[in-house]
């Protein structure tokens, strides 16, 4: 038995220690915001925060949560009440498919929880270990720095910061 916190709530479950966090979440616990899409830790599609700090649930064991405050996509808010995060990513129209914006969005929470005001480019270093094909990564640096207070018309200019 391996008991965490999830999304606020105490959780204990069976599965095998060594079992992919990932599976746990979507196949035991039915939260399908974190995707499965390398399956070996190198897109982010499935980044959840663990702790306050992002990790690929697609190659953390499951005895990695022991103990520990595990957060996912559904944990900062839903379709009729999203976070101030999701609220920017909307609001900046930052996902084209949507498959990775979960494993971008939970990255960028880890980044504004350690520091709310970051600079464009320790957004770009955040976000570098999650791949997205879709061509909207201008519009997530500013759904990013939006979050973090800045005016919304500096986030497209040409600024390379």
């Amino acid at each position: 038995m391996t008991r965490f916190s999830l999304n606020g709530s105490d959780r204990t479950v069976a599965s095998d220690r060594e079992t992919p966090l990932l599976y746990v979440l979507r196949d035991e616990l039915h939260l399908n915001g974190a995707k499965f899409g390398c399956g070996l830790g190198q897109c982010g599609a499935c980044t959840v925060l663990v702790d306050g700090e992002p990790v690929v649930a697609c190659v953390t064991p499951l005895d990695l949560a022991e103990g520990r405050e595990v957060t996912t996509i559904e944990g900062l808010g839903s379709a009729g009440a999203p976070g101030p995060l999701q609220q920017a990513f909307i609001d900046e129209q930052a996902a084209q498919c949507g498959y990775c914006i979960a494993g971008m969005i939970m990255r960028a929470e880890g980044l504004l929880r350690r520091n709310p005001k970051p600079t464009k480019a320790q957004v770009r270093a955040t976000l570098a270990p999650n791949l997205c094909r879709c061509g909207t990564h201008m519009r997530i640096i500013a759904a990013i720095m939006r979050t973090s207070g800045e005016p919304v018309a500096t986030h497209l200019s040409g600024d390379r910061s």
